[in-house]
């Protein structure tokens, strides 16, 4: 159900929404940031089901007849951008906002539009985008949501109030994978653990059968990194990711064992650890590489994840990636 209620986490933007509603004074334009998987969707449909509920308060009722095309995605006054392409271009901010906002809400106090993906508009879609934002009709109201706000053009963001979404606690997500998942609490904890406060990621985590063999596959890599020949860790990598869909997971387990490389580089304390039971490999990387290599390693996996999301060459982006992490790991 598209409801605050059963949204995990986020309460300061909750909070801030339902203030707009209650004083009546509900932006033209709201950017939701934050990385896949946080609940920008969430968080987007919730907020335009409760402006469009007939009750008229800062909860949505869940049974008025708006309430009710909202939860079944046929609200007529709730628009979603639809794009092929892997960008969003002006044809589609002129197709299907521009030219639509004039028309009034077919029966609803606003009309909404809801862009995903906001950080692949082209600077021409935003700048058509920005006209309508410049000179909005008064039942307008846009939501942006967008992995990267480095994308957006100043002037979008100086007209949009920008909320950005914060991790959730891992003892919220831990509760929440065992009251509505039913996962078991040893799995629910592993799985908020390595979530990195990403309730979206903690329950593709926790519904994988082979979440565990994962993480155990990826530490068997990197506990020998140094070990191995390039074209070794290549093909390792490669056959562990037959599916090309879940290897960005995999690298967010790299990421996340050299992120606890440079914690315990800088502080020393186990206690602060993901991966508490390698401590001994996690200590020797810490003596072993600089910090400008960690970081290296680092930024070279998440330039590897903005690839494959822009569509770049698989083998490409991944032997990128790697050349880097090995270049960088003998010190």
């Amino acid at each position: 159900m598209q409801d605050f209620n059963y949204i995990i986490g986020h309460e300061d933007i909750i909070e801030h929404m339902k203030n707009a509603i209650a004083m009546q004074k509900v932006s033209h334009a709201y950017i939701l940031h934050g990385e896949d998987g946080m609940g920008k969707k969430l968080l987007a449909k919730a907020f335009a089901k409760t402006l469009q509920c007939e009750a008229g308060n800062t909860v949505s009722c869940n049974s008025c007849k708006s309430c009710l095309q909202a939860d079944g995605n046929n609200h007529p006054d709730i628009i979603w951008l639809i794009h092929e392409k892997a960008s969003i271009g002006v044809d589609d901010i002129r197709s299907q906002v521009n030219a639509d906002i004039r028309i009034k809400p077919y029966n609803s106090k606003y009309k909404i539009y809801i862009i995903d993906d906001a950080d692949k508009l082209t600077e021409q879609a935003q700048n058509a985008l920005l006209k309508t934002m410049e000179e909005p009709p008064a039942y307008a109201v846009l939501l942006l949501l967008t992995e990267s706000i480095s994308k957006m053009l100043p002037t979008i963001l100086s007209r949009a109030i920008v909320l950005n979404l914060k991790p959730v606690g891992k003892e919220k997500i831990t509760e929440f994978l065992m009251d509505y998942y039913h996962v078991p609490d040893y799995l629910a904890e592993m799985a908020a653990q390595f979530s990195g406060g990403n309730v979206g990621k903690a329950i593709k985590y926790a519904s994988s059968d082979d979440f565990g063999k994962m993480k155990d596959d990826i530490i068997h890599i990197l506990k020998y990194i140094d070990e191995m020949e390039l074209y070794e860790v290549i093909s390792g990598l490669k056959s562990l990711s037959v599916s090309k869909n879940n290897i960005e997971d995999y690298i967010d387990l790299m990421i996340l064992w050299y992120r606890d490389v440079l914690v315990f580089k800088s502080t020393q304390k186990p206690d602060l650890l993901l991966y508490k039971d390698e401590l001994s490999f996690i200590n020797n990387q810490a003596n072993k590489l600089s910090y400008d290599n960690i970081n290296n390693i680092l930024n070279a996996m998440e330039k590897a994840k903005i690839r494959l999301k822009a569509n770049v060459n698989f083998d490409v982006a991944i032997e990128l990636m790697l050349l880097s992490l090995k270049e960088n790991s003998n010190g």
